[in-house]
């Protein structure tokens, strides 16, 4: 009798164990499955079957559902990816995603796709005074009867010649805007961005201050002038974004501004650091003003003209290596004056001073289409139109500059077709060009067939084309979208517990503490 109580008693002890076992792993695997459900955003059906299939199959189909986990998990993030094979066609955004929800989140996607794939960025710009755009060419608005933008079809103003060129990024995006509301001007409806009349339906906004021209053109004060017309510009410039419900809303977060010359806006800069800034590098911006995460580096226009059916080859450039500039600099252009007393008595190496006065222009175009190097060294900022030059001329660069940012490089492998040398090494004794003179023909030969291939890139018109400057650096733009609408949103979490439920939005953002 005694002998059956205890085998009972046995018996219940291991049904109570397992069903306790069975418990605690029941338990574990909803707590797994709650915080599974908490940051992602795959169907309950979808996450019990894998977490089902991963808790009691064996180890091959374990290591199976984990990939597949792996592999959601990415496909979820927010970015914008190419899942095409790489070639040497033109770079585009490729907005299709592999998420489950792209259907029912198709409304609030931050580009639009038209015919033949293009991307599209929807802008909406303000329409400020023509003393900030086209009325610093000597264009005139009518502002009773609200006209401040020329007419697109029949008088587009001429933008000066000479160095102003090299800066005049400002100029081609404005009219790329205008235009993009005759969609006649484009051949085979090949735009890139698209105006658009109601700011909430816009992806960024454009603030049409032509900064550059303005600094160059009206810095230095006139004789019957306080302050000069570039900073009373930039001081109106603050006051009119800083009252308008469009900055209030995102705090400048979604305002794209244009400071491409390295002096332009220094003024203001300090005040509109939030928006998404257009520049040429950042050599005199501190990181936390502008940086690569949050603005845009877009090319210069090249001075020279474009070498239109270059025959030339490897053996038809005499000269190995071209420089033509100036030589002494201040910052960081100590590099030049070394650089000029370790190779000015090479043989085939052109090394001088030079400018765009008395013919430079012409003679540096006939000397980077006689070399097959072109050097473009850091000067005053880590970039210069110099490298576009080259690029224009199919002279290989190389590029001397430590700091340096390229335009579109998340989709364009610069080391194709130019030579990356640190500082540190250009400046031993024979390092260059030892280093030069080891390149052989199929090598540069290479190089300087991808030189014509992507020229195009950096080329800016109008009306703009297919893959040419202005449309590139829209697309580099459009690639920052999503990262504006993360801050934006971001900026938003505490609205409701500091000002109530009476949204005000952003007044101004104080600069950080570091600033200078």
């Amino acid at each position: 009798m005694v002998e059956r109580n205890a085998s009972a008693i046995k018996v219940v002890s291991r049904k109570s164990l397992c069903f306790f076992f069975t418990t605690t792993t029941l338990l574990f695997i909803m707590s797994w499955l709650f915080v599974l459900r908490s940051t992602r955003s795959d169907s309950t059906q979808d996450a019990i079957s894998q977490l089902i299939s991963t808790t009691f199959d064996n180890s091959g189909s374990e290591s199976s559902s984990q990939s597949q986990n792996s592999e959601s998990s990415f496909n979820n993030r927010a970015i914008l990816v190419n899942t095409k094979t790489q070639t040497h066609d033109i770079p585009k955004c490729n907005t299709d995603t592999t998420t489950s929800n792209d259907n029912n989140n198709s409304n609030n996607s931050s580009i639009i796709i038209i015919n033949n794939n293009k991307v599209v960025l929807k802008v909406f710009m303000y329409d400020l005074p023509s003393e900030f755009h086209f009325g610093l060419l000597d264009w005139k608005g009518d502002e009773k009867r609200k006209i401040v933008w020329p007419d697109m079809k029949t008088n587009v103003p001429h933008y000066p010649g000479g160095l102003n060129l090299q800066h005049s990024i400002e100029y081609w995006l404005t009219l790329d805007i205008l235009a993009s509301e005759f969609p006649e001007t484009y051949p085979n409806n090949a735009r890139t961005v698209i105006r658009v009349k109601n700011s909430s339906d816009a992806d960024v906004i454009f603030v049409p201050f032509f900064s550059s021209l303005t600094y160059n053109r009206y810095s230095k004060t006139g004789p019957h002038e306080r302050r000069s017309r570039n900073k009373v510009l930039q001081e109106k410039l603050v006051r009119y974004l800083m009252s308008q419900e469009e900055w209030k809303r995102s705090g400048g977060r979604d305002h794209l501004i244009l400071a491409h010359h390295p002096n332009s806006m220094l003024d203001a800069r300090m005040k509109l650091w939030p928006a998404t800034f257009i520049l040429s590098d950042f050599g005199r911006y501190p990181p936390n003003i502008a940086n690569v995460e949050k603005d845009v580096i877009a090319p210069y226009k090249h001075v020279v003209g474009s070498y239109v059916d270059d025959q030339s080859t490897f053996d038809s450039r005499k000269t190995l290596l071209y420089f033509q500039g100036a030589i002494y600099r201040k910052d960081g252009g100590y590099a030049r004056q070394e650089l000029f007393y370790l190779l000015k008595d090479e043989k085939d190496v052109h090394f001088s001073f030079g400018s765009v006065q008395k013919g430079g222009v012409r003679k540096s175009t006939d000397g980077m289409r006689s070399s097959k190097f072109c050097l473009n060294i850091a000067g005053d900022t880590p970039s210069s139109n110099r490298l576009f030059d080259a690029i224009a001329s199919h002279c290989v660069p190389v590029i001397i500059s430590d700091q340096i940012e390229l335009p579109y490089e998340d989709v364009l492998d610069y080391s194709e077709f130019c030579i990356f040398v640190r500082t540190r090494d250009a400046l031993k004794k024979k390092f260059l060009i030892d280093f030069m003179r080891s390149i052989g023909k199929d090598e540069w030969t290479r190089m300087w067939n991808r030189l014509k291939e992507v020229e195009k890139f950096f080329e800016f018109q109008f009306p703009s084309k297919e893959g040419d400057a202005v449309q590139m650096i829209w697309q580099a733009v459009a690639r920052k979208v999503p990262f504006i609408k993360l801050k934006t949103n971001r900026s938003r979490r505490f609205f409701r517990s500091v000002y109530g439920n009476k949204d005000k939005g952003h007044k101004s953002i104080p600069a950080p503490a570091n600033f200078w």
